[in-house]
């Protein structure tokens, strides 16, 4: 329970230093999270809201990323697992998540004005990145997904793949949830 209260007050506080870069125009450029193992950074201007993990209702038919609908914020979207959705084949697909690690996770809505009614299930938020929290930036690997930005490195060596959500969200195969 503890760690519930303590996911719910960073994902407010990420929320309000969300609002206020955005609102502040300061040097934060990127949502830093965790999926799969991996880590990632989201354009701020691209990104919407953090919501804590909610049940979704499943829809028939679908791809196995597309988790189904959930209702955020009174309006229903669609969830897709970034993970499984990133995964090149089946046997890259990780299994599905526990309920106890599924109320761990977040997702994260796309700006409304990209007009993708989607959030991205993360399995953990990991705070706001400007330039000067990278040392080193790479131009993306020859083959890598046309969403793929930059890799960026932090001073401990770690390996942030940048990654391009208004790209990603007019994709074919991301707009075709159906299996």
């Amino acid at each position: 329970m503890a760690n519930r209260e303590a996911l719910r007050e960073l994902q407010t506080r990420l929320a309000s230093r969300l609002q206020a870069a955005r609102n502040e125009g300061q040097s934060v450029r990127w949502l830093a999270v965790l999926a799969g193992g991996q880590r990632y950074l989201f354009p701020l201007a691209q990104c919407g809201e953090i919501f804590p993990w909610t049940p979704v209702q499943p829809a028939a038919y679908t791809q196995s990323w597309f988790l189904g609908v959930a209702n955020l914020r009174g309006g229903l979207c669609g969830v897709v697992d970034l993970v499984r959705f990133m995964a090149t084949d089946a046997q890259q697909a990780p299994t599905a998540r526990s309920d106890i690690a599924l109320s761990e996770c977040s997702l994260l809505s796309f700006n409304a004005g990209m007009d993708v009614n989607c959030a991205l299930l993360v399995d953990q938020l990991s705070g706001l990145r400007g330039n000067e929290s990278f040392t080193a930036s790479a131009a993306p690997a020859e083959g890598a997904p046309v969403y793929f930005g930059h890799t960026h490195t932090d001073a401990a060596g770690l390996s942030w793949q940048e990654i391009n959500l208004l790209t990603l969200s007019q994709l074919p195969t991301f707009l075709s949830i159906s299996a």
